[in-house]
């Protein structure tokens, strides 16, 4: 009669341990999928946000090589045009960024980093563990108890 029971209850034990393992499987899976789509709409977000940026600026950087250009003819300095130089270097950087390729090439250096550099990634004293954080803890409660 024990031995039935044993069995009975160790099948159970088995199916609740399979059960809870199924669960913490589909949570997990749920959690990847939500920090996906919230890094994909904060990419979005920047990308959206350099475009509308880029239509501002166009409009400014337009305005002010006519104004330099023709502050430079007007007055004979051609001085008066090198600020076009880095308001076009920036222009350029916002139009890669909103419309090029810019997203894909710091992608690909990003996978070139965790391939071939990945001690550039390591956190100083490595990654913490429960115990150094204990250990920070309750120094902090000693010292907020101290005072």
């Amino acid at each position: 009669m024990g031995f039935l029971m044993s069995k009975t209850l160790n099948e159970n034990m088995k199916q609740q341990q399979e059960f809870m393992l199924l669960n913490s499987r589909l949570q997990l899976e749920r959690q990847i999928l939500m920090q996906n789509q919230m890094r994909q709409r904060q990419m979005a977000m920047q990308i959206a946000w350099s475009r509308e940026f880029l239509k501002y600026y166009g409009t400014f950087m337009g305005l002010a090589t006519i104004g330099l250009t023709a502050g430079a003819i007007k007055r004979k300095k051609p001085a008066l045009c090198i600020p076009i130089i880095p308001l076009g270097f920036v222009f350029a950087y916002q139009y890669d960024m909103g419309y090029g390729t810019l997203i894909q090439r710091m992608k690909g250096e990003a996978e070139n980093i965790l391939e071939r550099e990945i001690t550039l990634l390591e956190l100083p004293q490595g990654v913490p563990t429960f115990d150094t954080i204990e250990k920070d803890r309750r120094a902090q409660s000693k010292f907020f108890i101290e005072k």
